[in-house]
């Protein structure tokens, strides 16, 4: 938990926010160049709704080639040359581990529903 808290606070709380509250309260408005603030990845925001593989797609690649979306405006980085696989991990678990429980069981229960559905390819 500490080695993620660690590169959390160095790669991912300058958008992302040292309490995990996003940039802002209002995570869905564009600025002024047409970019959304950096979501909240606590409770309230909505990082628990995509399962692990997704979240570690987007973080290794970007969103823009994770969610095929070439021409998507993000000012997120693919961390794939920053942060090796190990790392990404290690950060989402310090993630989770500020979820409350409820919050982290659904989040669990979707990952194995994923899981499975990727498994059977469906």
């Amino acid at each position: 938990m500490a080695r993620g808290a660690e590169l959390y606070r160095q790669h991912c709380a300058v958008c992302h926010g040292a309490e995990l509250k996003g940039e802002t309260s209002d995570g869905h408005s564009r600025d002024e160049e047409g970019f959304l603030p950096g979501p909240p990845h606590d409770e309230t925001g909505h990082t628990w709704h995509h399962p692990d593989q997704v979240l570690f797609d987007i973080t290794k690649y970007g969103l823009a080639e994770a969610a095929n979306l070439p021409d998507y405006k993000t000012r997120m980085p693919a961390f794939a040359d920053m942060l090796d696989d190990g790392e990404i991990i290690a950060i989402f678990s310090f993630i989770k581990s500020r979820w409350p429980d409820d919050i982290r069981e659904r989040h669990d229960a979707m990952n194995m529903r994923h899981h499975v559905t990727t498994a059977d390819g469906h």
